[in-house]
């Protein structure tokens, strides 16, 4: 049996679901209140890999406000992997992954595996017959293709979507991007 601990980040705008997706991955429950992530907050917790790969992930819940991006870089060294998330129906959310899949990057030294994860996708049917709101929808379409671009970029990565309300894929989004990291070579 191998052991490793895989350091990874939370990362997207504020407001997307970041805490909540961690929050219901440890176990924790979902919260409908928000709160703001400060700097950024921090958990653990074991996998079973198939292969008889026994896995920690540090996950590293990074701040989303923009005031927070110089104490941000900091958490990025050493980082494995990410999640890159936005908001299926904050349309806002999804065009700004590439800066901050560039920030990761640039912080972390080197292009990590990433799963991009599209999040809230509880609210996109109730918004899809709003006139006001149904333009900032993001279709799953849309980022398959924006995971399907990293990786002709020869970045290890994948796309899923998720509910931190329901739970929908969200052990499977930790699952992936953990063995997207072995898959680069994680254990080595």
């Amino acid at each position: 049996m191998v052991t490793a601990l895989f350091k990874v980040v939370l990362m997207g705008d504020g407001s997307v679901g970041k805490t909540s997706l961690r929050r219901t991955y440890m176990g924790e429950g979902f919260r409908a209140s928000y709160m703001i992530t400060i700097g950024a907050d921090f958990a653990v917790k074991k996998m079973s890999l198939e292969g008889g790969h026994e896995v920690s992930i540090q996950i590293w819940d990074l701040a989303g406000q923009e005031h927070f991006k110089n104490v941000r870089s900091t958490f990025y060294k050493g980082a494995q992997g990410a999640l890159a998330v936005y908001s299926t129906v904050e349309r806002s959310s999804f065009d700004n992954l590439p800066n901050w899949i560039n920030e990761c990057w640039h912080n972390a030294g080197k292009k990590i595996p990433i799963v991009v994860i599209g999040n809230k996708i509880d609210l996109r049917e109730q918004f899809k017959d709003n006139p006001v709101m149904k333009h900032n929808i993001v279709t799953t379409e849309e980022g398959r293709q924006f995971a399907e671009q990293l990786a002709q970029q020869g970045v290890h990565t994948s796309f899923i979507e998720t509910s931190a309300k329901t739970g929908e894929n969200v052990e499977a989004a930790f699952l992936e991007l953990a063995i997207k990291i072995l898959e680069a070579g994680g254990l080595s």
